[in-house]
């Protein structure tokens, strides 16, 4: 092998044997136990940042240690190709969003080949290309067979520049999270998937079925769920329809002094055609930021629509307030407010002078005064006519049955989830295959004419979508009447492509959207991607695995059968941003350092989950560490020391027992580390101690030849993961024939096994000296080495010994 480490030329040379040799191509083997890893696909933006680095790094050590143990390994790689940059891209830079994306597609793809990750590039897929979204469409056709699709008008976030929806999530501050224009509200006519049809079975499935899911991020989907028992009831409004009120707290029901509507309520519409004022009110609400933390910190606003309600025991009548914190989007767009028994609702009473009514108080005589705050713990009833002197939990059940038995409401179990809409106002996406015809209504593209694709001749230029006005698209015959009709134009979102890729990775090649290899590769054994993700994808992708399930195409119940979210990349404490100028070029530290030392650094410079801080010290040093290590392998082979298989384990020195016993502890060490606690940064600092341990090993028997042989195997195995290129080279130059990609060094629990071990002898609580003993060694002799030791003699010459304490393994304490 040559002296020098030259990693740039290690690295192509290595890359090239890989794709010649297919090795990372996955294909059934039910003989094998399979292992699919999948790391978040990336969106093609044109360069990858640290953070892909980082995922995707993740995602190889781990995909290279499960094939190590044997395993039938899948790692593929693909595209989230639609959305709304690429069509901001197209329009800045006059070329076609398609253009633009396989430009990126190509670049990126470069740049993952040249970090070493072992894709199966042969399963590669683009969200974007029709032969993926056309299943996408025809499964859209089957849920709405099933009445899981549904179209109507819902209020919704709208971005005015971009002129579509934004999920609450992509609304901040106000204003669209891409362009930063004002968003509104603004009801449309939309698409829908029933998610909350699943509702119960995702929650439940969070705690039966996901055991290898963070507790942070099943928390999160539980809360986003959101189930809860409560009573549904009205409350009646004099010339209006009813208002329909739910609640978790029916035992406050008698405090109620006033309701509050969303603006996009109808009686907040009805009073707005009476008052200006209100009108006013309703318009600045369409401005107005809905996210959950927006939510919480805005100020509470509201105005009196001058309609009164009646409460449904007392009929007392209680005014009815249009307020900014009321959604239509939740709930029935109403909520009975109970100021002394709520803060929200008691800091808008304070504001605008409304009524508190005080109906809960304490058990046991802790504080219940409303005086500068809402009391919100539960307690007894007084002041609510023949509830008084009941407990809240028996109130509950006595006011539920008294609005039931009055036909003026119900128990219900809520979720706090809404159905998906899924209609985009956008070109840059997959077409909902719909065609409406004046006739025949809402008629389903016939599966034979699939895929609905787009079309490529189309201007951008930001004002509307093309779809709307591109005659050849928009303009077809009815598929059941035959008559002129219009296709939808809406896309799909994005999310949906998302939702079910890591399946048609699986059935990449499959002339139906899904077959049997997909029941052979899912669940996803392990999934890696930020913790942003934790709602939305994670949540879809579960609903879409449980659809899928449902329509006979998989046999799993959820989609990932372990996660790891990972911490972001940090630049002096700050995300990395080209924002705020603080990124580092991947590209430009390959071809500096080579893609090993990047792969080694970025793993080892922390535990995956936690925030990495950027170092380029810490770049150089896992470069020095690499070129150490080549340094050892050479020297060693110059040496000739090529017999690990002649070692003599009857005939090892004290020393040569040592060095063995660390080699063995590494490979229990590391491999524990990798496969179980996916601890990467550990694993290294075990393996960089090996190494060291090694270079102060210094022995020229046949035997310490042979364990210099042994340690330098089990080291390059045991990184190979992380850093493939100069290991598969190392393992070639160690005189290794066979395959580095379906080894692991095998653990010799005999090494482990001291046959002496080192005591310290203490006299009256001090350190007096040092003995080796037998591990198997009697109490008795052991006292007597203790006693014996050349140095504790000069302490306890003429003295009157006490007591001997023996600490097994650890030390002696005489007292004198």
């Amino acid at each position: 092998m040559q002296e020098n480490y030259k990693p740039l030329e290690i690295e192509s040379t290595v890359q090239a044997q890989w794709e010649q040799s297919g090795i990372f191509q996955a294909e059934d083997d039910p003989s094998k136990e399979k292992y699919y890893c999948l790391s978040m696909f990336p969106y093609p933006s044109g360069r990858l940042h640290m953070g892909h680095v980082r995922n995707y790094t993740i995602g190889d050590v781990i995909s290279r240690y499960q094939r190590m143990q044997g395993k039938n390994v899948m790692q593929p790689m693909g595209w989230d190709a639609f959305g709304l940059p690429a069509e901001n891209a197209a329009m800045k830079h006059n070329v076609h969003p398609a253009e633009w994306t396989y430009e990126n597609i190509d670049y990126m793809r470069t740049q993952l080949k040249e970090l070493g990750f072992g894709y199966d590039w042969s399963r590669e897929l683009a969200t974007c290309d029709p032969s993926y979204y056309k299943w996408e469409q025809w499964f859209f056709l089957k849920l709405l067979e099933k009445d899981l699709v549904y179209k109507k008008t819902s209020a919704v976030n709208w971005c005015p520049h971009d002129k579509t929806v934004l999920a609450n999530e992509q609304v901040i501050d106000g204003c669209c999270w891409r362009c930063d224009t004002t968003v509104e509200k603004k009801a449309i006519s939309q698409w829908f998937l029933r998610i909350t049809a699943y509702a119960d079975e995702l929650l439940s499935s969070l705690d039966e079925k996901m055991p290898g899911w963070p507790d942070q991020v099943r928390t999160m989907q539980a809360n986003w769920i959101g189930r809860s028992e409560g009573l549904e009831m009205s409350f009646t409004v004099e010339g209006m329809d009813a208002v329909e009120i739910y609640t978790t707290r029916p035992d406050t029901l008698m405090g109620v002094t006033y309701l509050a509507v969303a603006a996009e309520h109808p009686l907040a519409l009805h009073a707005a055609k009476e008052s200006t004022e209100i009108a006013d009110f309703l318009e600045e609400c369409r401005h107005t930021e809905t996210s959950e933390a927006a939510m919480e910190t805005m100020e509470k606003k509201g105005v009196d629509s001058g309609l009164k309600a009646a409460h449904p025991i007392t009929g007392e009548l209680v005014p009815v307030w249009v307020a900014n914190f009321v959604l239509m989007s939740y709930g029935t767009g109403a909520v009975m407010s109970v100021p002394a028994h709520d803060q929200r609702d008691y800091e808008f009473a304070q504001k605008y002078g409304i009524a508190i009514k005080q109906v809960i108080f304490s058990e046991n005589d802790s504080d219940d005064s409303i005086a500068e705050q809402a009391f919100t713990d539960k307690g007894v009833l007084k002041n609510s006519v023949e509830f008084d002197g009941l407990s809240s939990a028996d109130a509950v059940n006595a006011i539920a049955e008294k609005i039931e038995n009055t036909d003026k409401g119900q128990r219900k179990t809520n979720f706090r989830l809404r159905d998906w809409g899924v209609s985009r106002q956008r070109y840059w996406g997959a077409p909902i295959p719909i065609i409406y015809c004046d006739d025949c209504g809402t008629v389903p593209v016939p599966e034979k004419n699939l895929p609905v694709e787009l079309p490529k001749d189309v201007l951008l230029d930001g004002s509307n979508s093309p779809l709307a006005t591109h005659d050849a698209f928009l303009h077809v015959d009815c598929p059941q009447c035959g008559k002129g009709a219009k296709r939808e134009t809406d896309t799909f979102d994005t999310f949906m492509e998302s939702s079910w890729y890591f399946a048609r990775f699986a059935s990449s090649k499959a002339d139906s959207m899904l077959d049997e290899s997909a029941k052979y590769w899912l669940p996803v054994d392990q999934y890696i991607g930020g913790i942003e993700h934790a709602i939305l994808h994670l949540l879809y992708a579960r609903f879409f695995t449980k659809l899928m399930r449902d329509e006979g195409l998989l046999v799993c119940d959820e989609p990932f059968k372990d996660l790891l979210t990972q911490g972001m990349v940090l630049m002096d404490g700050s995300k990395m941003s080209k924002s705020k100028g603080n990124t580092v070029d991947p590209e430009g530290l390959i071809a500096e350092y080579g893609a090993d030392t990047v792969r080694l650094f970025i793993m080892f410079a922390a535990p995956p989950e936690q925030s990495l801080e950027w170092s380029d010290s810490g770049v150089e040093g896992s470069f020095r560490f690499l070129k150490r290590l080549w340094r050892q392998v050479h020297l060693h082979v110059e040496a000739g020391g090529l017999s690990a298989a002649s070692l003599d384990k009857t005939k090892l020195s004290a020393a040569e027992k040592v060095l063995r016993r660390h080699v063995h502890h590494a490979i229990e060490k590391v491999t524990d580390d990798i496969g179980r606690r996916h601890h990467f940064n550990t694993a290294i600092a075990t393996n960089m101690e090996l190494l060291n341990t090694l270079s102060k090993f210094h022995d020229d028997s046949a035997n310490a030849a042979a364990i210099r042989q042994e340690a330098l195997e089990s080291i390059v195995l045991m990184l190979y993961p992380i850093v493939p290129h100069i290991c598969q080279e190392l393992w070639v130059g160690l005189g290794k024939t066979d395959d580095i990609n379906t080894r692991w060094p095998v653990l010799d629990k005999s090494a482990l096994v001291q046959d002496e071990l080192q005591m310290i002898v203490q006299v009256n609580g001090k350190l007096r000296g040092k003995i080796m003993v037998a591990s198997d060694a009697s109490k008795e002799s052991i006292e007597a080495l203790a006693l014996a030791d050349e140095n504790v003699q000069r302490f306890i010459d003429g003295q009157t010994i006490k007591k001997v304490i023996v600490v097994p393994k650890k030390l002696v304490s005489i007292v004198v």
